[in-house]
């Protein structure tokens, strides 16, 4: 099966994981499509095809060397993102791209504008595969699957091309932050991995965001607001001054590279009761502490203002920066690197502003650094992705286990 027509049947399959059923994976759409992954895995000849309890797919691609020397793993999570809608995609291929505005939805003159998308200029002569302007498109991470599928597919069929171990695994929930709750390293039994989970070619990222979110409840009193001087609490109006406590630029939207933010992404309450919640997002660990410092530290300074109790917080860690993991075996950025520029693909090693699978893995003792998969615009109707981009990815994949000593 080709590449192109291996991605467009995967993201066919609704896979969109949930954060409130509290299932093992999340959606039943999850476990079906593992059990389609698993059939061809099988299908196409590799060994030990397994999908576990909770719809983790694994597979191996045994060496065909002499000596045997690193296992070397590469790793694509199933799931798409819930926060928009990625049922019935129908997506479009663009070829030979000319530059132009793409329309996405004639009828409700939904463009892929090259005004606000600049990096659609870079793609100028590729084929690009879009959505249809009413979903998002998948290619995260399906492309990473059917990349790393096709390029295991190229080995069996070239039994004379000599390559490392590589062991596979497909991850469902990575969305959902739950990608690595029940991935058992030690069975996996790989030296090191790569997730193939990036964006726009040659990006190689061993550096990620520390990760903490704060969930906090602001409780009010409602009374009647004629009569409510000196009585009324209006848990908003508190919730609201909490935020405008909070270093007003540093947020997503005014923070770029090694930036560090407070993202306020939910806000919903009325006068009695208010809950609010923050992602909180830095490379380095002692800011990264201080952020969450700083938020205690506003919870209690309401609450003496307005009273113990009027302010609940949950703050919990969700996921450390991999490079405290990485550095110490660099030669595995080194190899990706190497592959990189064996095939033609220029690096660009850059901080991911955002998490992996591999983040956590780093710190569960699988060492995995994320390379591209040259994908854009992910979670939303503006995703896009590059055909031969994809191809590139491919080549590195195969490049890698090839150089793996």
């Amino acid at each position: 099966m080709h590449l192109i027509e291996r991605f467009l049947k995967y993201i066919s399959f609704d896979t969109q994981s949930d954060y409130n059923t509290g299932l093992n994976p999340s959606t039943p759409g999850q476990a079906i499509f593992a059990q389609e992954l698993a059939r061809e895995l099988e299908e196409i000849g590799l060994s030990d095809v397994e999908v576990d309890e909770n719809s983790y797919v694994t597979a191996t691609l045994p060496s065909n060397r002499e000596k045997e020397g690193s296992v070397v793993g590469f790793i694509a999570h199933m799931d798409t993102s819930p926060d928009y809608p990625g049922k019935k995609i129908r997506p479009k291929v663009v070829e030979s791209y000319r530059g132009e505005d793409i329309v996405l939805n004639k009828d409700h003159n939904i463009k892929l504008r090259v005004d606000e998308f600049p990096e659609l200029k870079k793609y100028i002569g590729d084929d690009l595969i879009t959505t249809s302007g009413d979903t998002l498109l998948g290619s995260d991470d399906k492309a990473g699957i059917a990349e790393i599928v096709s390029a295991m597919e190229f080995f069996i069929e070239n039994p004379t091309v000599e390559h490392c171990k590589v062991r596979i695994c497909f991850t469902p929930d990575e969305e959902i932050g739950q990608g690595a709750d029940h991935f058992d390293v030690e069975k996996f039994g790989a030296d090191y991995a790569y997730t193939i989970d990036g964006g726009e070619i040659g990006q190689l990222e061993y550096e990620n965001f520390n990760a903490a979110t704060a969930k906090i409840v602001i409780h009010g009193c409602c009374v009647h607001p004629g009569y409510a001087r000196k009585k009324m609490r209006n848990s908003m109006r508190i919730a609201n001054q909490f935020v405008a406590m909070l270093p007003r630029h540093e947020t997503p939207e005014h923070s770029d590279g090694y930036e560090g933010f407070y993202h306020l992404c939910s806000f919903n309450g009325n006068v009695e009761r208010t809950e609010i919640k923050f992602l909180i997002r830095d490379f380095k660990r002692e800011r990264f502490e201080d952020r969450k410092k700083e938020i205690e530290h506003l919870v209690k300074k309401i609450n003496s203002e307005f009273g113990a109790g009027t302010m609940e917080l949950s703050l919990v860690d969700e996921y450390f920066n991999m490079r405290e993991k990485i550095e110490p075996v660099y030669h595995i950025v080194d190899l990706a690197e190497e592959a990189m520029n064996d095939v033609g693909v220029e690096p660009l090693i850059r901080p991911v502003r955002g998490g992996t699978d591999g983040a956590r893995l780093s710190y569960m003792g699988l060492p995995t650094p994320n390379i591209f998969t040259g994908g854009h615009n992910f979670h939303g109707p503006y995703e896009f992705i590059s055909v031969q981009s994809m191809y590139k990815s491919v080549e590195v994949i195969k490049q890698i286990a090839q150089n793996a000593i």
